[in-house]
């Protein structure tokens, strides 16, 4: 089977940027993306919903550049002043023309 290799983002935040990571990755030219909730702990110890906000972790598969314009827009305006994680996957898709 014939496949294509891609770009899996992963960005775990807070849920107070849900909605400009969706505009972000849109902007960007994403075509499609998933948010599921998250929990854990990290550099800036464990989150607490009720103390803090809840956190989210939101995936997109992209093209190589589409990933890079994400992860720079990521590193300059949001690491800083946000709980923000995020990592590039090299994922193998069927039916890549729905990413691309």
């Amino acid at each position: 089977m014939k496949t294509v290799p891609l770009c899996l983002i992963t960005i775990i935040t807070e849920t107070i940027l849900k909605d400009r990571v969706v505009h972000l990755v849109r902007d960007a030219g994403s075509h499609g993306y998933t948010i599921t909730d998250a929990e854990g702990e990290g550099s800036r110890q464990r989150r607490v919903g009720e103390i803090f906000g809840d956190n989210i972790r939101f995936e997109t598969i992209v093209s190589p550049e589409v990933a890079d314009k994400i992860l720079q827009v990521l590193a300059t305006d949001y690491f800083d002043r946000y709980a923000v994680i995020a990592y590039l996957s090299t994922v193998n898709v069927i039916r890549g023309e729905k990413y691309v």
